[in-house]
């Protein structure tokens, strides 16, 4: 007797075919088989039951169904049939029933609003589709209002209502400002679920004239806006000074301050609500409180906890969201707003209805004839739906009689059907809240017994192991089936197998003799056939060696086996995990074919090592553990680099690869980490070793990939972490076979030399790249964007090639293709190069100069048209130089100056540029070529500055009372001079200075003669020069008036404090003179002190220099910074006694001021000195001869010259004395030489008495 069971959930995935129940059949998702059958339509694909459209586009509704045969469509419209062929404006796709309403060639979808339902009927029966409800969107303007500002009260509640106009669908509301900027919303400020936009408290901030409502209508992709609204806040101090402004002092008044107020509710109003929601939709509860402070809301349902996982709070709390809500979220739900003051609540009842939904919806019956079968149709709802049944469409009642049929409320009861009862039954399901409309057909098909699995299937199971063979079959009646074994075997019975309802057979312990055929026939009383299939039994894969647990010393080698025996037949792959993941990506782990190496083991190799191996039928695993200890302590070990490979050995010749084995050299107790294979081109480049690969240290043969044409020899390197080994000895020669060329010149490029032709370069192949010989290029150019062919010459194995004739600086495409006795390379790619250049056709236009100041200037231009610049556009040259100095009206040597700016620049700064001067410049455009032509001359002066020092001051003529002063005017007057001003005052033996004493000179003046100074004393002089603008930088000089000895001789003490060393009887002044209050100041010693400081500056340098008076070893410094800026100065110390130093990372272009210090003598330092660096870019034409400093070289040179020749001549007549010394010799008086020791003012001393003495 045959043993059945339902097959288990765990088998379920091999179980092709279930019945539905005992007396219907399933029809099995075989196409062929579905191709064969009869069978009722069903409805695939239908639009929604409400269906919104866009006006403004075709409408189409979909109806799809299936069905043998095919079937036809209708469509009713408002409960009447929709004859489509009367309306040009609608037309159905073919072979469907899908609808295609033409809107935009003139239809309007208002006239196409109404209820839709499709039929899909053929001979078996008819499918019908919901009513389909078309509503075209609506997005209407807003109602035109007046709006009234908002004047509210600081802490007041406000509501801005929204009231969107009516759309379809609603339209999604949202508050922005006129930068079309959301408003910023909060616990205080939010807005409602129906677009309102509520204050708890309003502030003074909320106060503005753009609070906006719009309503975007998604489907028609529109955005509807309301007229702004204006909102004005008063403050209580605000409030209460305008009603002071406005009342009387005997009034009484002011507005009270802003009080807190508890919380009230702005929505919904009252203390209980209600609200309906139908299962399965969101429930939505809103509460928004008023209130300062503002109140927090806070939601429970009474008798009973919030839904967990489904509830959600926005809006700052203000909204409870409940997902998915079914009829146990019915109940009160209370919304509480609380804040110090005190609290509010909300009642709100929810009730959830429901729309009709399956309980068990109908489902499709196959029956043969003479059987029974059930449809059954159970909904629910709140309230309980209502059930009627349908056939092909037509209400049951009325439709034609089937006496095989009996309707029993939700289900229908079939009896021995036949073949004229096939059709397709409707259920609907409805209440008040929607409809469910489910078709479902009755089949009935009396069909011969099918076998549906491929015949000579071939099973395969490991041994022990259950095998599934399938018999999936089709018929009707339902048919039987049989197993048997072989083609002549009997009939298979016994507890050994297991059938089961959809054909399968099961054996449930696989053997090794259970290897066969197998024969499954289904037979009903319509026919039989039968179908063989095959299984065969595999050996099981087994781990007969596995890994074991190892312990192994740091910096050791361990090796885990797993020896695998397995079906021949089967081809097994073994992977190996480390704690359950994949090995790490590290080359010291090796996988061999039964075996895993670890070399140089590490502590974090510690772990779990599983070798796992997988067949296409089953999979086995075994695990070990690698323990790591640390290693003991060993003798000193000699390392050293690693012997040559030897024995070279190249096997494998093929015309592009070979492979090369070697056998390492002693490792000398460092393990080799990886070797280096190096290759000659005996053919090429004999005695050249290039660099070919490296391979692991464990790896003792490679496969190397060869070039054609190459007649190679290799030569391994072994490395360790010492060094290289010497290189092996080089292996056997191996010439490759000729072939075409791989690759192409590199670095193709073209750039003309002269304006009519094209220089084509590249770089040529190297020998081992040529494949072969007679190494060619074939060189092809067209111009770019004109319709031209290729033009192509072949030329021997060289670089370049030059195109003449061609147009001045025009596009074109080039390629260079290389070519042997065999053949071409692979088609080359395209560059873009260009004919030669020529020099531009115009000059710039329009150039305008502005003056900045007395020293800069800036020039604009129009930019020349680019086809007229005939090459590459590098940039503009200004060319500028001054005619003459406006102070002076004198010419001279024209310096002329260049600045060049890079680009498509239309502007630039001239700097550098002398005051009170007349300048001419002109524009030139540049490409790779040259200049262009210069625009006109344009001329600009520089306004007057401040003038340089006085070139010279000289005091001659010491006397007892006066002093001769002597000056040259300034270098650079950079103006017309006002004036010249002298300041000085005495300096005392300890340094102190005098009264300081100011003269204004005309501007005329070269001398001066100042008299009523005291005798033998020592005066400091300060000289510079004025223009309109200012002064300029001053120089200064000291000299002292000669001793009067008679007078000396009888002075015991001067009349000042002691060591003053002063008298008090000061000069009578000139009328021209004035002198300041008649107090001594300390100063610093007479010496040191640093003057004339000079600079040469460059670029982004400049070289300071200057000239030290004073004691010796003094540490200098030099402070600089951009003139005119009031960032402090930057400071550099200068290494040594050095009297000069370079100024580095300076800007181009950029004045800067500067000045000389020394270390150690508090406040000592130089005037400061302007300087400016010169522009980037800039380039000057020097005429050399014509140059000062050179003309000054050649002075000094024949000074140098004139004195050697005086001191030559003084030699000669040695011996002589002069007649100053004599006199000076004469009247010395011991008394007076110590304080001119002390005084420290000998030598002056000496000079003037030389000067003075000198007509005698």
């Amino acid at each position: 007797m045959m043993k059945k069971k339902s097959i288990s959930a765990s088998k379920a995935s091999l179980v092709l075919f279930l019945c539905q129940m005992i007396s219907a059949l399933d029809v099995p998702l075989d196409s062929k088989l579905l191709e064969e059958l009869l069978q009722p339509p069903t409805i695939t694909q239908q639009s929604p039951k409400d269906y919104i459209v866009d006006p403004r586009e075709n409408i189409v509704i979909q109806c799809e169904a299936k069905g043998k045969p095919p079937p036809s469509f209708s469509w009713t419209r408002n409960g009447t049939h929709f004859d489509i062929d009367k309306d040009a404006q609608v037309t159905m796709k073919p072979n469907s029933g899908t609808l295609v309403i033409n809107i935009m060639n003139g239809g309007k979808a208002e006239a196409y609003e109404g209820v839709y339902q499709c039929t899909a009927r053929n001979e078996r029966g008819a499918a019908i589709s919901n009513n389909i409800v078309i509503r075209p969107s609506r997005s209407p303007l807003w109602t035109k209002e007046k709006l009234e500002p908002n004047h509210v009260r600081e802490g007041d509640s406000l509501v801005l209502h929204c009231r969107p106009p009516v759309g379809l669908p609603p339209p999604i509301i949202f508050w922005m400002d006129n930068a079309f900027q959301r408003l910023p919303q909060s616990e205080r400020v939010s807005q409602g679920l129906n677009g309102d936009l509520y204050f708890s408290n309003v502030q003074p901030e909320d106060t503005r004239e753009d609070y906006i409502c719009y309503a975007r209508f998604n489907h028609t992709q529109t955005i509807q806006q309301k007229q702004p609204i204006s909102v004005k806040v008063f403050s209580m101090d605000s409030l209460n000074d305008t009603i002071a402004a406005n009342l009387s002092d005997t009034d009484i008044y002011g507005a009270k301050p802003v009080t807190e107020r508890q919380p009230i509710l702005l929505t919904p109003t009252g203390s209980t609500s209600t609200k309906v929601e139908l299962r399965g939709n969101v429930l939505l509860l809103e509460c928004i409180a008023a209130g300062l402070p503002t109140p927090v809301i806070r939601w429970i349902k009474e008798g009973g906890e919030l839904p967990v996982n489904r509830t959600f709070f926005e809006n700052f709390k203000k909204t409870l969201k409940i997902i998915d809500v079914s009829e146990a979220d019915s109940g009160n739900y209370k919304c509480i707003a609380r804040n110090m003051l005190g609290s509010v609540h909300h009642v709100i009842s929810v009730t959830v209805k429901a729309a009709p939904y399956w309980i068990t919806a109908p489902r499709n019956l196959v029956l043969s004839p003479g059987e029974d079968g059930t449809l059954i149709c159970r909904a629910n709802g709140n309230p309980k739906p209502n059930i009627s049944w349908f056939a092909n469409g037509v209400p049951i009642a009325i439709a034609p009689e089937d006496p095989s049929r009996k309707v029993d409320g939700d289900t229908i009861i079939f009896s021995h059907v036949q073949e004229r009862s096939s059709a397709v039954y409707q259920c609907n399901a409805s209440n008040e809240y929607g409809y469910l409309l489910a078709n479902a057909f009755v089949n009935v098909l009396a069909e011969p017994p099918r076998v549906l699995t491929p015949a000579n299937k071939l099973y395969q199971v490991i041994a022990d192991s259950p095998a599934l063979l399938d018999c999936a079959y089709f018929g009707s009646p339902k048919p039987e089936i049989e197993w048997f074994k072989g083609v002549k075997g009997s009939i298979l019975r016994g507890n050994e197998y297991v059938f089961h309802d959809n054909g399968t057979l099961e054996i449930p312990v696989a053997q090794k003799d259970s290897t066969g055929t197998y024969t499954c026939v289904a037979r009903n009383e319509l026919g039989k056939v039968q179908n063989e299939v095959r299984l065969e039994v595999k050996d099981p894969t087994m781990i007969i060696k596995q890994p074991e647990y190892k312990v192994i010393q740091r910096y050791g080698q361990v090796s885990f086996e797993c020896i695998i025996r397995h079906d021949s037949t089967l081809l097994p792959t073994v992977i190996w995990l480390k704690d359950n993941d994949e090995l790490p990506d590290d080359e010291r782990f090796l996988v061999g074919k039964d075996n895993l190496t670890i070399m140089n083991v590490t502590d974090k190799d510690d772990g779990t090592y599983t070798c796992i191996v997988n067949t296409t039928l089953d999979s086995v695993s075994a695990s070990a553990v690698l323990t790591v200890v640390a290693a003991p302590p060993t003798p000193a070990i000699i390392y050293a680099r690693p012997n040559p490979p030897f024995d070279l050995e190249l096997t494998g010749q093929l015309e592009r690869s070979v492979e090369l084995s070697w056998i390492p050299g002693d490792e000398n107790n460092s393990p080799i980490r990886n070797f280096v294979i190096e290759y000659e081109d005996g053919l090429h480049e004999p005695g050249v070793w290039h660099y070919q690969t490296e391979v692991p240290g464990t790896q003792t043969t490679v496969q190397l990939k060869l070039s054609p044409y190459v007649n190679y020899s290799f030569r391994v390197i072994a490395v360790n972490e010492i060094g290289r080994s010497q290189p092996s000895e080089p292996s056997e020669q191996y010439l490759t076979k000729s072939a075409n060329p791989d690759e192409n010149p590199s670095n193709v490029q073209g750039i003309g030399s002269e304006p009519d032709n094209l220089v084509i370069t590249w770089e040529s192949l190297k020998g081992f790249q040529s494949n072969g010989p007679g190494l060619q290029y074939k060189v092809s150019w067209r111009q770019k964007d004109v319709d031209d062919e290729w033009t192509s010459v072949i030329v021997a194995n060289v670089s370049k090639y030059i195109v003449s004739g061609t147009p001045t600086f025009v596009p074109y495409e080039i390629k260079v293709q290389a070519l042997n006795d065999l053949g071409y390379a692979p088609e080359p790619s395209e560059v873009i190069g260009h004919s030669g250049e020529d020099l531009p056709m115009v000059a710039p236009g329009n150039v305008q100069v502005h003056v900045i100041n007395s020293t800069l200037a800036k020039v604009h231009w129009d930019p020349v048209p680019l086809k007229t610049v005939r090459g590459h556009l590098q940039g503009y040259k200004v060319y500028y130089w001054k005619v003459q100095s406006l102070s002076r009206r004198s010419r001279r040597h024209v310096e002329k100056k260049i600045l060049t700016f890079r680009g498509n620049k239309t502007f630039g700064m001239l700097p550098g540029l002398e005051p009170y001067s007349s300048y001419k410049l002109n524009v030139r455009v540049v490409n790779g070529k040259g200049e262009g032509p210069a625009s006109p001359d344009k001329v600009f002066k520089t306004p007057e500055g401040v003038p340089s020092s006085p070139s010279f001051l000289k005091i001659t003529n010491p006397t007892l009372d006066s002093l001769t002063l002597e000056w040259g005017s300034p270098t650079h007057p950079n103006g017309v001079l006002t004036s010249y001003i002298l300041k000085f005052q005495p300096i005392n033996n300890t340094h102190e200075l005098g009264p300081l004493v100011e003269i204004r000179i005309p501007a005329n003046e070269s001398s001066l003669i100042l008299k009523n100074l005291n005798y033998s004393t020592r005066y400091k002089f300060y000289f510079n020069a004025q223009t309109s603008v200012g002064s300029g930088s001053q120089i200064t000089e000291e000299a002292v008036t000669i001793m009067d000895e008679g007078k000396m001789a009888g002075i015991l003490r001067p009349a000042v404090g002691a060591g003053k060393g002063y008298s008090e009887i000061l000069f009578a002044t000139s009328p021209v003179m004035h002198t300041v209050r008649p107090t001594f100041y300390k100063v610093q010693p007479l010496y040191p002190r640093i003057r004339n400081v000079t600079t040469a500056a460059a670029e982004t340098y400049a070289n300071i220099s200057w000239e030290y008076e004073g004691p010796d070893h003094a540490n200098f410094y030099v402070e600089y910074g951009v003139a005119g800026s009031k960032e402090d100065w930057k400071k550099e110390i200068v290494n040594g006694s050095r009297s000069f130093f370079v100024l580095k990372g300076l800007t181009p272009g950029t004045a800067y001021k500067v000045r000389v210090g020394a270390e150690g003598l508090s406040g000592f330092r130089s005037s400061e000195d302007v300087f400016e660096t010169g522009p980037a870019m800039a380039s000057r034409q020097i005429d050399i001869a014509t140059q000062g400093w050179f003309i000054g070289l050649m002075c000094a040179v024949a000074l140098l010259i004139l004195i050697l020749l005086i001191v030559c001549f003084i030699r000669r007549n040695k011996g002589g004395k002069y007649p100053v010394k004599e006199k000076e010799d004469a009247h010395a008086d011991p008394e007076i030489q110590p304080m001119k020791e002390d005084d420290g003012t000998f030598g002056e001393y000496r000079l003037f008495s030389f000067v003075s003495s000198a007509p005698f």
